[in-house]
């Protein structure tokens, strides 16, 4: 084993393209019952989504009967592409989940930050005897609550992604809300924050450093409350009904889960979080006929790190010489949330990274075969059915890449990246 990580340690300081695979990797029956969420928890979670759905209806008109939900695509001429370009044969069919297009955010964040928001507001309207449980919480948009959630704080620290849909359901509530942003934070997604009434407080460092402050001064304010990244168990719950619901999604595309055809899922990773609780939501539902796998930027892998050392938190990408500098801004994290890791150490299948560039070029590929505009960080997952192309040759395998933002990226933005993924097609 110490070989391996050995090896292992070598290609991600060399920033090597590499796909690790989870040696303490156990049959999901015998891990659950000793994880620190449940499905129970999860169902929970789902439900205050269904008592919120008449008050995001209401709110955000854009939302389908007020549900936070993305489709999936079919991408079959990606797929023939991808096979000629990488000459490796991908078994099975593949497929894409687009957290591109939730609505809100415009992002798998839309699931975890939102539902944490909602909690938020919840607990305090019960608290003091503004709500109950069986109201009709369309009433939640009425100037009074407004009035009384001004009175309270919340407070993030993000690379973006998260920020914005923190930000954009705070705002609208009527929180008062402040988003901590690290330097790789894209200037549009500050921009946006802005215009949602919302304080952008900007930091030259990197993540954690955001995180760190923000919730400094969040704990020093009684009526300000930070939503954490890192520790957060209501933003894994939130995430974790994207991956409970996925299940009546390929049902109803006639896609049918189990020994004989086996789902594997690719998922973009930052902290950990939004990846962490999608694929513990898989499990939930379809067991060991799931295997998930992170993808990572070569510049930041976080948590392939501190899984495959064992150290979690308790070590950071630039420990081994690594910068932490990638165009996948969502995914520039450089310590893993130990909360998740922790989940994940037997639970998921494996971690891959993948260049820049790469993603890059798959970002051109994806618009010129499907017609699909994602951002960088949401092409992460696209090397993982190449690389697993040796390992698993089930022609009855579906391949799901999790496609986690991109709708919100203004036209002037998308045009660069199509620009720099054809630029790097042609190196």
């Amino acid at each position: 084993m110490e070989d391996k990580n050995s090896v292992l340690l070598e290609e991600l300081k060399n920033l090597k393209e590499t796909i690790w695979v989870n040696p303490k990797y156990k049959a999901f029956d015998l891990v659950k019952e000793k994880l620190p969420v449940s499905y129970e928890d999860v169902l929970e979670a789902e439900e205050r989504f269904k008592r919120f759905s008449s008050y995001l209806k209401a709110v955000f008109p854009e939302t389908v009967e007020g549900i936070i939900e993305s489709p999936i695509s079919p991408i079959d001429h990606m797929k023939k592409r991808m096979e000629k370009d990488y000459h490796k044969k991908i078994y099975g069919n593949l497929i894409l989940k687009r957290d591109d297009l939730l609505p809100i955010a415009g992002s798998i964040k839309a699931r975890g930050g939102i539902y944490e928001v909602l909690k938020h507001a919840e607990d305090l309207a019960i608290k003091n005897n503004l709500l109950k449980y069986e109201d009709d919480y369309k009433i939640l948009a009425e100037k009074r609550f407004r009035d009384f959630f001004s009175e309270y704080t919340i407070q993030v620290g993000s690379t973006g992604n998260l920020g914005l849909s923190i930000g954009i359901m705070s705002a609208k509530v009527g929180f008062k809300v402040v988003v901590h942003m690290s330097a790789d934070a894209r200037q549009w997604k500050k921009d946006l924050l802005r215009s949602k009434g919302v304080t952008v407080v900007e930091y030259a460092s990197d993540y954690s450093k955001a995180v760190e402050e923000g919730r400094k001064l969040s704990d020093a304010d009684p009526n300000s409350y930070f939503i954490d990244d890192e520790n957060s168990k209501n933003l894994f719950m939130g995430y974790a009904v994207g991956g409970i619901r996925t299940k009546k999604q390929l049902e109803d595309m006639g896609i049918i889960i189990n020994e004989e055809n086996p789902l594997f899922v690719y998922l973009p990773c930052g902290v950990g979080g939004g990846p962490g609780g999608v694929a513990y939501g898989l499990k939930l539902v379809y067991g060991d006929h799931v295997q998930c796998y992170f993808a990572e930027p070569t510049h930041s892998p976080a948590m392939l790190l501190g899984l495959a050392t064992g150290k979690h938190d308790g070590i950071a990408v630039e420990d081994i010489g690594l910068d932490n500098k990638t165009a996948a801004d969502g995914l520039a994290v450089g310590r893993p949330s130990s909360f998740v890791g922790k989940i994940m150490e037997e639970t998921l299948s494996g971690a891959f990274t993948i260049s820049d560039e790469r993603m890059y070029q798959l970002l051109a590929t994806l618009v010129d075969e499907e017609n699909i505009h994602i951002e960088p960080s949401s092409l992460a997952g696209f090397l993982g059915p190449i690389f697993l192309s040796d390992r698993d040759q089930n022609e009855n395998a579906t391949h799901l890449c999790w496609s986690t933002g991109g709708s919100l990226v203004p036209e002037t933005i998308r045009k660069e990246y199509y620009a720099e993924g054809k630029k790097q097609q042609e190196i």
